[in-house]
């Protein structure tokens, strides 16, 4: 009798992709063997309905004819075939026994995404540095010293002394991985790993080299410069693709620079592109207006304060502020703050008398 494959799934016949996709991925997790709950045959049977549901051609089939032929294979299961299924998103903790089952492991080396694609790079690093708030508007250029695993630079990386041969790595031929068949749940299948030999090079140097031991790679100082660029805020991160650490027959991993932007006692970010500052002004230039020497991130301007200004108002200086796309620059917000005097001498208080009498 032909199996239904709707009802194993536990959907409708008019069930969407992602309707299919949604009930396998909770059956996959309810019955994965790994699972101290698991049951192989339940597992196996959902990942049948699944493959053969999730291809619209053999869905088809299934519809019309009650049965799928599965092109030879016994019981329609094809493990090869999962119609597009992202296993990824499978690696979770097994409930109640403690056990953790990746089916990204099972399935990851048909597709291509297996153990033989993991740890393909170094080891990434992350450092911290503090830059003045100059530098954070108008970027700069850093070095930073890391003790770290990088290139040796004796043998530059392939581990030989320089100058000695090198022969063909006789465990993997110098193809530099190795064929292995791996068993699981559905069936065997070939799976690639790097040679352990010769670490996926494919040869192997006559002599070691003897600072690095043959490893290539070892500990050391190692300075780095790099850009910061203008505009940056404090707890943004840059990443330098290729600075982390080195590991012999991968590429290096990336270094992670956090940073953090110093305060300056004039000035702060505003939105995007401006500065804010405060500016205290007498009484008096608020009264008859008046012009300020300004300090700003590119050196003294003169600043005209209008009459008749009150506490509180904000005059703006333009393209002074942050860079910012196309050459442009943002502006400062400058925030008048007026000084109201605590002590008046007899003859200032007696014209501040007139002004009052004189209705100003």
């Amino acid at each position: 009798m032909a199996k239904n494959y709707y009802d194993i799934l536990g959907i409708e016949k008019s069930a969407s992709q992602d309707d299919i996709k949604k009930a396998f991925r909770k059956l996959a997790h309810e019955h994965h063997p790994d699972k101290k709950t698991g049951n192989s045959d339940k597992f196996k049977e959902a990942s049948e309905a699944y493959t053969v549901l999730s291809d619209e051609q053999k869905r088809k089939q299934y519809d019309n004819m009650g049965s799928y032929s599965g092109g030879g294979q016994q019981g329609g299961f094809n493990p090869n075939d999962f119609g597009g299924f992202d296993f990824s998103g499978f690696n979770q903790g097994g409930q109640g026994g403690g056990v953790e089952f990746d089916l990204g492991d099972i399935f990851g080396d048909i597709f291509g995404g297996g153990q033989s694609q993991k740890n393909t790079k170094g080891r990434d690093v992350s450092v911290d540095i503090e830059i003045t708030f100059k530098e954070s508007i108008f970027g700069a250029q850093k070095t930073v010293e890391l003790n770290k695993i990088a290139t040796c630079e004796t043998c530059k990386g392939d581990g030989g002394k320089p100058g000695t041969r090198f022969d063909t790595c006789s465990i993997c031929n110098g193809k530099g991985s190795i064929q292995e068949m791996r068993r699981s749940i559905i069936g065997s299948f070939a799976t690639q790993r790097t040679c352990e030999t010769c670490h996926g090079a494919g040869k192997i140097p006559k002599e070691k080299c003897e600072t690095c031991k043959g490893h290539g790679v070892h500990k050391r100082k190692q300075e780095i410069t790099f850009s910061i660029p203008s505009g940056i805020n404090s707890g943004e991160s840059l990443r330098i693709v290729g600075q982390g650490e080195a590991s012999f027959g991968k590429s290096s991993g990336d270094l992670f620079v956090r940073i953090f932007v110093k305060n300056d006692k004039k000035f702060a970010r505003a939105s995007a592109g401006d500065l804010s500052m405060d500016l205290e002004i007498k009484l008096t230039d608020a009264i008859l207006g008046a012009t300020k020497e300004i300090e700003t991130l590119d050196g003294n301007i003169d600043m005209k304060v209008p009459e008749g200004v009150t506490h509180g108002d904000m005059l703006r200086i333009k393209g002074k502020g942050v860079p910012y796309g196309n050459g442009k620059r943002g502006d400062i917000l400058v925030t008048l703050s007026i000084e109201i005097p605590k002590k008046l001498s007899r003859d200032v208080k007696k014209l501040i008398e007139d002004l009052r009498e004189k209705g100003v």
